[in-house]
């Protein structure tokens, strides 16, 4: 975006400040009206032909929009995906905590990825892997969705499972069983 004395074409059309079009006329012309409201001319449409200026208060107009992106940044959700390791073989204790955690990051907002990793003859039954993340999913379905269903990629058989949306909380009128407002008030 160029302003002021950057913008080196001989004709500009010319918006003022309120959004009206003043017509075609010279970039000089252009930038001395500019100069007598104490404002900026702005290059709005460099492909236009002529090009199209605007009269504006750049500074304010550069301030605001930093703050539309801060504010957009500040409503933007991160969401990361944690991994979850398992093998084939592992025992139940083991597995109660590692699933514990999967639940605990979804919990928190993020994906989780559960990936089996398999060494050696393990390879040969990836059946079990697979068995093994049917019971993950089938333990998280209360609190996760299969986002990417169990894949076999190299010796690792991976999984993401990714949060349940959540359900708006319709909250119920309290009925007053008792009969209006200023007797129980009365009564007390």
């Amino acid at each position: 975006m160029r302003i002021n004395e950057e913008i080196r074409i001989k004709e500009v059309r010319v918006t003022s400040a309120s959004g009206e079009q003043l017509g075609i006329m010279a970039t000089r012309d252009a930038l001395k009206m500019a100069e007598d409201q104490h404002l900026d001319l702005v290059e709005v449409a460099p492909k236009a032909r002529p090009p199209v200026c605007r009269i504006m208060d750049f500074g304010k107009y550069r301030y605001e929009q930093q703050k539309r992106e801060k504010e957009a940044k500040k409503k933007q959700k991160v969401i990361t995906i944690k991994e979850v390791k398992l093998r084939p073989n592992i025992e139940q204790h083991d597995f109660e905590v590692k699933l514990k955690n999967a639940i605990r990051f979804i919990e928190e907002g993020n994906k989780v990825k559960v990936t089996i990793m398999f060494r050696g003859r393990e390879l040969s039954h990836p059946e079990l892997g697979q068995e093994l993340l049917d019971k993950v999913a089938e333990r998280m379905g209360d609190f996760a969705s299969l986002e990417r269903a169990a894949k076999l990629e190299g010796k690792n058989m991976t999984m993401v499972v990714s949060p349940k949306p959540q359900k708006s909380a319709k909250t119920k009128p309290i009925e007053n069983k008792g009969g209006d407002i200023n007797a129980e008030n009365e009564n007390a």
